[in-house]
């Protein structure tokens, strides 16, 4: 991998590559003849299937890392406190 792709963070990275995949695929169809071959008709299907898997991945990549991350706080921060009263972890 390349050192700029590198220094993107994986969330974007992640939703690069789906959107990458999502373009791929309205490029099959339109090959398979889905698409009327006109100009906004192609930029239209190329913008909602790359923008589409791209933004819901991202979206989905970015909750993975905060959930992961919060977790790792959690985890962190247990031995130190104790445990509380009521906590039945």
């Amino acid at each position: 991998m390349s050192k700029s792709l590198q220094r993107l963070p994986l969330p974007l990275r992640v939703g690069l590559l789906f959107a990458a995949a999502g373009i791929l695929l309205a490029v099959v169809g339109m090959a398979r003849g889905a698409v009327p071959l006109n100009p906004l008709s192609i930029f239209l299907a190329l913008l909602i299937s790359g923008g589409s898997w791209g933004v819901v991945s991202w979206a989905v990549a970015t909750a993975v890392v905060d959930v992961e991350g919060a977790a790792d706080d959690d985890l962190a921060a247990t031995p130190e406190q104790g445990a509380k009263p009521g906590d039945e972890r």
